[in-house]
């Protein structure tokens, strides 16, 4: 079992290297998507398998050691979380490939770079939400923002599809090394690196100096990737990748690594009032920013790009919400609110259903029709019927109406923040009102935007007609609606019958972020239900139904509102002009060191070495010499010593070239003479050789450079290169003598003293290259063979089209 869990996230990673050669031998005749089909399916089988075991409470771990001697260790870890976060992985990932078969044209598309990015996405993802080790979770973290840079540059000749996956790297990697940061301060505190040790040792570390900046670094991480207030910028962006891309990215994976995090170590920082605060906080502004701004837009795909952010602010905010069960502990109060950890839960799977088929459905529209842009579209419901129910089944759903899962886990949403307004702990009662109100107007708002996308695209045709697109619009083929079909269908199911749905998976899952209180306060027997009676959740929804279309209805009246604010003034062009001046200030300090001038680079770089060793070894008083176990420095030493000083000399004052060579020369065959005194006549004989060869060529390349225009009279006097070397020197002979007078191990010569008995070699040296590194011997030849292969090839073949103008003459 074990060693399957491991299998199940390198699968990916394997096959992703097969791919190329699939792609090489079938491609065109066969899609390179039908064989990587099968990867997804087997793994999503295969979780399916440990649903039973889970839902009884069951856990499964299993290590494979990577670095013991430092605790990081290849720990993998399914409970209820990431079961579910697989699942969603796997399964919608099936879904996605299934989609891209036929909506990327094997003639045209590289489907080997496409799909060798997908599944290294989807390895790293599965990795990510299954590793319990953080270092090994950070690894396949950095790798889904690679990856996803990838995917999202694909249709890398478009200049906006690049400038998407440069902002999605900056961003998200600028989150994920503040989140390294926030690891490194959280395993100091709890001298672990396991997340379920962490768990274990939480109620010990809120005390600690380290605890609040680890909080916010993480946190810092996590927004970045889940496209939270004010990161979200990158998302929009992003929609440049393929329909499946965007799809699979944005709408049930990637953008949820993020939400996982959160819910992951909610158990370690969920008790605090400041982790309470900043989740619930920014959850709630992601979600009215991203449906306010989601109203605006022209564009289908953007459009779904902000009604995500605002989804997920939504599944954040009630993240932070529920947190709050963990600092008032086992009792009544704790279940009222645990429901919006159960609520969020349940929202992420509703989302990752309804937002993957509408984004499938706007891949289709734009696939048939040739265009996003909702002022060109209009009246395609008779032409597009199956789209046109998907797009109701997956905008209702959004939006929050029955007979679809959005409505419940929205209504839950909306018991969330009544009991967060009654709230005693956290000074809630001071703006308590306002989380309920920030919810209901944005709820509306996503109301407004959900009809939009119905109607505008495929309702009355107007002004719009299908047949000013210049093509014949028609329904997909069925091999392009299976998969938002079924994701369709699941958002009815999920209606009809959540509580099994909850049964199985989402209280598992509820059971892992808040492990200390869920079986003692009962509140894992949450009963979903459509109809709680007359209440105030089902008077907000009809208050959002009812102001909602009215201003659907008068939108053309308000929606100047908008051009209220300057145009310049967003948080895009605060991200390009703070780009652009990052650029300016960087080709402004590059053009004051980069001055062509080797000179300058040496004082640069042996400055740096003077001021940052040399200071430190002076403030911590690093320096340190004892000489009593030195060998004693005989005459011959020194006479060698003053000759190359000679000869150094020789080479600072020279006024011709053959003069300076010569010199070089000398003092390479000096320190031959070094080796010998100290007993070394293998690497004398080295260095006779080298010196040598090198005197020769530089004799060669000198004899072909011109002569210089005038005889150098003297060498003017620089006071910074005085300092500079003299000061280099300086340090570097106090290191030495330092670290030879403060020897804390035995020398490690020591165990290659026996080399005789150890690898049959009288010569110690010999025994280091050939028997203890060899293999580094090996590949350093190895090296020198590519490169002397390069040199070959550079020097003897000849450009074709060399040839052809030379046959031209």
């Amino acid at each position: 079992m074990s060693f399957w869990l491991h299998v199940m996230i390198l699968m990916p990673f394997l096959f992703a290297i097969a791919v190329p050669f699939i792609y090489k031998q079938l491609s065109p005749r066969i899609h390179t998507g039908w064989f990587v089909l099968f990867i997804p399916l087997v793994i999503f089988i295969y979780l399916l398998s440990f649903i039973p075991k889970i839902s009884d409470g069951n856990t499964f771990t299993a290590t494979v050691p990577w670095m013991p001697s430092f605790d990081i260790n290849f720990t993998t870890y399914m409970d209820g979380l990431s079961l579910i976060f697989g699942l969603l992985i796997s399964g919608i990932g099936a879904l996605v490939i299934l989609y891209s078969i036929f909506y990327l044209s094997k003639h045209r598309e590289a489907l080997n770079n496409f799909y060798v990015y997908l599944l290294l996405f989807m390895g790293a993802m599965l990795g990510l939400v299954f590793s319990d080790n953080i270092i090994v979770l950070y690894v396949f973290w950095e790798i889904t923002s690679v990856s996803s840079f990838l995917l999202i540059a694909y249709w890398y000749e478009r200049e906006t599809s690049r400038y998407g996956a440069q902002k999605s790297m900056l961003i998200t990697i600028f989150g994920g090394l503040a989140m390294l940061a926030g690891f490194i301060m959280l395993s100091i505190m709890t001298d672990t690196y396991s997340i379920r040790e962490m768990i274990s040792k939480a109620s010990d570390i809120p005390s600690h100096a380290l605890f609040i900046p680890a909080m916010i670094l993480i946190l810092v991480g996590t927004f970045t990737k889940s496209a939270q207030f004010p990161f979200s910028i990158w998302l929009p962006d992003a929609m440049e990748a393929p329909t499946p891309i965007s799809a699979y990215l944005h709408s049930a994976t990637m953008v949820k690594a993020g939400i996982y995090l959160v819910a992951r170590l909610t158990p370690i920082f969920g008790g605090s009032a400041e982790w309470f605060w900043i989740v619930s906080g920014v959850g709630l502004i992601t979600l009215l920013y991203g449906s306010v701004n989601a109203v605006r837009q022209t564009d289908l795909k953007a459009l779904l790009a902000y009604s995500t952010i605002s989804q997920l602010g939504l599944i954040m905010s009630l993240l932070g919400l529920g947190s709050a069960s963990l600092y008032v502990g086992v009792g009544d109060d704790s279940s009222v609110y645990a429901v919006a950890i159960f609520a969020a839960i349940f929202h992420l799977v509703n989302h990752s259903t309804f937002k993957g088929s509408l984004f499938m459905v706007i891949g289709i529209i734009d696939h048939e029709t040739g265009t996003r842009d909702i002022r060109r579209l209009g009246g395609l419901m008779h032409l597009m019927p199956i789209s046109f129910t998907l797009a109701v089944i997956g905008s209702f759903a959004m939006a929050g109406l029955p007979p679809f899962n959005g409505f419940l886990s929205k209504e839950m949403f909306f018991t969330a923040v009544l009991n967060a307004s009654d709230m005693s702990v956290f000074n809630v009662d001071i703006i308590g009102l306002a989380i309920p109100i920030i919810a209901w107007i944005a709820s509306v708002f996503t109301f407004v935007y959900s009809m939009i996308l119905v109607f505008k695209t495929f309702g009355f045709r107007g002004k719009n007609k299908p047949e000013k697109l210049g093509r014949d619009v028609h329904e997909a083929p069925i091999g392009m609606l299976i998969s938002p079909l079924v994701l369709g269908s699941l958002v009815i199911i999920f209606f009809f019958f959540p509580n099994t749905l909850s049964h199985y998976l989402l209280q598992p899952a509820m059971h892992a972020v808040l492990p200390t209180i869920a079986g003692e306060a009962g509140i894992l027997d949450i009963k979903i239900s459509a109809w709680h009676g007359w209440n105030t959740e089902l008077f907000m929804t009809l208050g959002v139904i009812g102001l909602g279309t009215l201003l659907y209805i008068y939108l053309k009246k308000w929606f100047p509102i908008y051009h209220l604010l300057p145009e310049g003034f967003t948080l895009n062009n605060l991200y390009n002009l703070g780009l652009e001046k990052m650029e300016s200030l960087s080709k402004i300090i590059t053009v004051k060191y980069m001055t062509g001038f080797i000179r300058d680079y040496l004082v640069y770089i042996f400055g740096f070495i003077i001021l940052v060793v040399g200071g430190a070894m002076w403030l911590f008083k690093g320096y340190s010499f004892d000489l009593s176990k030195d060998a004693p420095v005989n005459i011959f030493e020194v006479i060698l010593m003053t000759l190359m000083v000679i000869t150094a000399l020789a080479v600072l004052f020279s006024k011709k070239r053959v003069t300076a060579i010569v010199a070089v020369g000398a003092l390479g065959f000096l320190v031959s003479f070094f080796f010998v005194l100290f007993r070394a006549p293998d690497l004398a004989l080295t260095q006779l050789v080298v010196e040598t060869v090198t005197t020769a060529l530089f004799l060669l390349c000198f004899y072909h450079l011109p002569e210089l225009k005038k005889e150098i009279s003297r060498i003017p006097f620089k006071a910074v290169n005085a300092v500079i070397s003299i000061g280099a020197g300086a340090v570097v002979t106090i290191v030495a003598l330092s670290a030879n007078g403060n020897r804390l191990f035995e020398s490690i010569s020591g165990y290659y003293e026996n080399s005789y008995e150890l690898a049959g070699a009288k010569n110690i040296v010999n025994s280091i290259l050939v028997d203890f590194r060899g293999i580094d011997t090996m590949l350093e030849i190895l090296v020198l063979c590519i490169a002397g292969l390069g040199v070959y090839t550079l020097i003897k073949l000849k450009p074709q089209g060399r040839d052809e103008n030379e046959e031209a003459k």
